[in-house]
Formats: C-alpha cells, structure tokens, sequence
C-alpha cells in the first residue's frame, strides 16, 4: 500500500513538473504574443501618424495647385491685355503711317 501510495505521489510530482513545463512554455509565449502586440501597435500608430501626415501634404499640395490656377488665370489675363494693348498701338503706328502717306501724296 505505501508503495502504492508512493508511486501516486511520484506520478502526480512527475504530472506537476509537466504541468509547471507547460506553464512556463505558456508564459513565454504569452510574453513574445504580448511583444508582438506592443510592436504592432506602435506600428499601427507609426502608420496612422504618417497616413495623416500624408493627407495633410495632399491638402496642401491641392490648396497650392488651387493659388497656382488662380495666378495663372491672372497672368494670362494680363497676357491678354497687353497683346491688346500691343495690336492698339500697331494700329495707331500703321495709322499715322498711312496719314503721312496721305500727306506726302
């Protein structure tokens, strides 16, 4: 009987060290899977944080675009003038030519 009783408490001692083993296999997996979490979190803050970064450039860039359009509507505007103003005076020029023309004739 005592050696009965002895072998049942070497098989619980041996089935509480494979349980402890298991335990401790448990722990550190829990402690790599928590890295794991921590790593990916900060990358998931990481990308976040450049995604805004990037929207707030495209906000920007579309806003220059926007000053850009308008600047160039005024130059051409101005352009437009001053071709205007050319052509007046070519033919202003060309009228007093054909006057003098007209005088000396």
């Amino acid at each position: 009987r005592a050696e009965a009783a002895e072998q049942k408490i070497m098989d619980i001692e041996e089935e509480l060290k494979v349980v402890g083993q298991n335990l401790q296999t448990l722990e550190v997996g829990e402690e790599k899977t928590i890295k794991r979490e921590e790593k990916s979190q900060e990358e998931i803050l990481d990308l976040v944080y450049k995604l805004k970064r990037s929207e707030y450039r495209g906000e920007q860039a579309e806003m220059n675009i926007q000053r850009l359009n308008v600047r160039i509507d005024q130059v051409e505007a101005d352009l437009l003038g001053e071709k205007y103003k050319i052509k007046k005076v070519s033919d202003d020029l060309n009228q007093v030519f054909d006057d003098m023309i007209n005088l000396s004739v």
